[in-house]
């Protein structure tokens, strides 16, 4: 008789499940103030998905969450999960406006909240406590389970994409499962693998840290986030929950590092440190590699789209500041290749340089954007490599090129590519010279279409024009470098802790 542990799991919550029947009295979340058990969250989220089927047999519909960073926003999550529904993270601290928008596209069946005592515009979201105060329907969840399917939706993020219009990503239980799998198969977690959560709850990064600890039976700890504004006491933090695993946006260890953090003190259980977000600056990854010997470092690549990434880079070996870092080698089960983004050609290894449009097939696709089928269709099409039957691929928007050794490597953004005094010039690739300099913090490069001007955004501890074109001289030519410069002490940073392109494209672009 085959064990239940080979069988082919179809369900994000079996993880859960069996993790409760193995160590029911093992800590699963933590935030600042409390914590569950493994044991009390599969109670917890049972009575939220039965108070849920109490009010509709409604089935894979969406489920809005109010979430803080706080533990009752992640049971809520799967007490939705138990519902036979999917849930759509919604940050409180959110402007109305933006809100309104999702919740438009959305129609949810039901609003939940973790935040104590909200009130939005008249409406009053259910709290946790009335969620979870009820009984357990076991026959009732066993019916919704009996009848799920791994295709299923698990939950939808919205992202603004480059437009600042928000689109609901849907991703399925099929995608995030084969995630977990392939992440435990191809990194070296602890075995006792406590994951330090930077990521707010409704960006992609943080399905990583969610489903990775359950799947392995580990511990999550809801970082708060002001200590990502005073460093000095975020190491600390680490080291008194016994942090040992993160997977964190490039902008947070790049803040560690502008800090000079680990002069005062340094990460003592650190094994495993992944970055992904934004194409991260060498001498960011220096600093952390110098401190932390011993700890594996990981570049992940790939957009929410994709259930949060299709490539990676384990470093192996050391960069110098003005290099880049490859994006590595497609996760098992997936494939990642580069299509010529005017003729649909397949661009190869033995083509060197030679950039394109990063695409990407598999089970980890998204099943697109929630009541949005235009936008869906636009980058969710036909494998044109495949003419003989239907195959979806993924057309991120991204441009990379293959090295002379094979390596694959980011480029850029297909719209951050522009033709500038006749020459085809990759913004980021300004951007990662700036980014080398040891006297900038971090830098952003934009287009201003109406000038035809390259406007370079950079944060320093002061203006440093002259400084920076010094370099510039040394590293691109003329015609690369940046027509304007904006000085900030902090450079906009948006909700998910990237920096903020469509607010410094409306600002510094356009009419002056």
């Amino acid at each position: 008789m085959e064990r239940q542990d080979e069988k082919m799991k179809i369900n994000v919550l079996e993880y859960l499940e069996k993790a409760a029947a193995r160590m029911p009295d093992k800590i699963a979340f933590a935030d600042q103030y409390e914590s569950i058990t493994y044991a009390k969250l599969a109670d917890q989220a049972q009575r939220i998905g039965t108070f849920i089927r109490e009010r509709g047999h409604f089935r894979n519909l969406p489920v809005a969450v109010i979430i803080d960073r706080n533990v009752k926003s992640l049971i809520l999550f799967l007490g939705i999960v138990y519902s036979g529904n999917f849930y759509v993270p919604v940050d409180h601290t959110m402007p109305i406006q933006r809100v309104k928008l999702i919740l438009e596209t959305l129609q949810p069946v039901l609003i939940l909240s973790s935040v104590k005592d909200l009130t939005w515009e008249g409406e009053t979201p259910v709290s946790f406590d009335a969620a979870v105060s009820g009984n357990i329907n076991k026959r009732e969840l066993a019916e919704v389970r009996r009848e799920a399917l791994d295709t299923d939706p698990l939950y939808a993020i919205f992202t603004s994409g480059s437009t600042g219009v928000p689109k609901g990503v849907l991703i399925s239980h099929r995608s995030v499962i084969d995630l977990a799998e392939q992440f435990g198969q191809t990194f070296a977690f602890p075995d006792e693998a406590v994951f330090g959560n930077q990521a707010p709850f409704d960006f992609d990064v943080s399905v990583k840290d969610i489903y990775n600890c359950l799947r392995m039976g580990g511990t999550l700890q809801v970082i708060p986030k002001q200590l990502f504004s005073f460093p000095g006491q975020l190491i600390p933090y680490l080291n008194e929950r016994h942090v040992n695993v993160i997977i964190w946006a490039v902008s947070a260890l790049r803040i560690v590092a502008n800090f000079k953090t680990f002069t005062k003190s340094n990460p003592l259980f650190l094994k495993l440190v992944m970055f992904s977000g934004e194409v991260m600056p060498v001498k960011v990854l220096n600093y952390w590699r110098e401190a932390l010997p011993e700890t594996q470092f990981v570049n992940l690549y790939g957009p929410t789209e994709i259930t949060c990434n299709c490539s990676y880079y384990i470093v192996d070996r050391d960069f110098e500041n003005e290099e880049n870092l490859p994006i590595g080698v497609a996760f098992r089960n997936e494939e990642v290749f580069l299509l010529d983004p005017e003729t649909n050609e397949l661009i190869t290894k033995s083509e060197p340089d030679r950039t394109g449009e990063i695409c990407v097939r598999g089970t980890c696709l998204g099943l697109g954007y929630y009541n949005n089928r235009k936008k869906t269709e636009e980058v969710f099409v036909q494998n044109p490599l495949n003419r003989w039957y239907p195959e979806k691929i993924y057309k991120t928007g991204d441009l990379g090129y293959y090295s002379h050794n094979g390596e694959l490597f980011f480029a850029s953004r297909k719209d951050y590519q522009i033709k500038h005094m006749g020459h085809r010039i990759e913004l980021g690739e300004i951007e990662t010279a700036v980014n080398a300099m040891e006297f900038i913090d971090a830098a952003c490069c934009i287009y201003d279409e109406q000038k035809e001007k390259i406007v370079l955004c950079y944060q320093a501890l002061a203006p440093c024009e002259k400084d920076i074109i010094g370099r510039l001289s040394l590293a691109l030519p003329k015609f690369m470098w940046p027509n304007r410069y904006e000085y900030y002490e902090r450079l906009p940073m948006n909700k998910n802790g990237k920096l903020d392109r469509v607010f410094l494209k409306e600002k510094h672009c356009g009419n002056r």
